[in-house]
């Protein structure tokens, strides 16, 4: 009974485990923050690109090239 006392007592790992824990914490904040971002920015570019479609005088509709 006495190593499993001794077992339940010994944190020098402890500190490790929650180092751990919180840049798995981090790690997923950020992968999520990102992909929320990258989606919102996809929408933007998206919207931009859609208002630089514009027709000319003669009634064709360009992509911003030059021809």
């Amino acid at each position: 009974m006495n190593i499993f006392a001794r077992f339940a007592k010994d944190e020098s790992g402890a500190t490790a485990i929650e180092y751990g824990l919180i840049a798995a914490l981090i790690s997923v904040g950020i992968i999520l923050a990102a992909s929320a971002l990258g989606t919102n920015l996809g929408t933007l570019f998206n919207g931009i690109a859609g208002q630089l479609n514009v027709t000319v005088p003669g009634g064709t509709t360009t992509d911003g090239g030059t021809t």
